[in-house]
């Protein structure tokens, strides 16, 4: 079901999943990482800064909660390794990565809020390797919007959504944005 929610006077916004639908989505995903991965053993989930972090977060919670088991969290800025730095120039901004951990001889989760052309990933693989070599990566990411134009595909996706193009997929996270939705503006 699609909500319009009404953003200015002249803009309109599309809620296309809410709190409810963003938890369940999310618990879904964690299990079929564990499910995948047949259990949780060498398994350290990595979120791509700024909005994969939360969500991370939350699946590693959701995980232990299942498996009882706590699963190392890293953050990863990919911001430096992007092949478009010329097109983005002034407009990067740097975060810092904390990885705890070493990657090497893990299956790390590299997870992500919306993954469209592929580029944040292929970044995000690149970044990854600074910290070892990991024995498997696989991909998380909450949206698939399509339009991809690097042959990277996900592992785990909670939702596909058709877009055009020029469409904007923003997912808003509490820990990030206060509130928890999907919306295409």
């Amino acid at each position: 079901m699609i909500k319009k929610v009404k953003k200015t006077k002249s803009s309109k916004v599309k809620v296309v999943m809410n709190d409810v639908e963003l938890s369940r989505v999310l618990k879904r995903m964690a299990r079929q990482i564990v499910e995948a991965n047949k259990g949780v053993k060498d398994l350290v989930i990595v979120g791509i800064i700024q909005r994969g972090l939360p969500l991370a977060k939350r699946l590693a919670e959701i995980i232990e909660t299942e498996e009882g088991e706590k699963i190392p969290v890293g953050a990863l800025d990919v911001s430096l390794y992007r092949d478009d730095l010329t097109k983005k120039g002034q407009y990067i901004e740097v975060r810092k990565s904390d990885m705890p951990f070493a990657v090497t001889d893990k299956v790390a989760v590299l997870v992500d809020d919306v993954i469209f052309a592929g580029r944040t990933a292929r970044a995000a693989l690149d970044g990854l390797k600074d910290y070892g070599r990991a024995k498997k990566v696989q991909l998380a990411a909450l949206i698939d919007r399509g339009h991809r134009e690097l042959p990277i595909h996900p592992d785990f996706v909670g939702k596909m959504i058709p877009t055009a193009r020029e469409e904007d997929v923003k997912v808003e996270i509490m820990e990030v944005d206060g509130v928890d939705r999907v919306v295409i503006k």
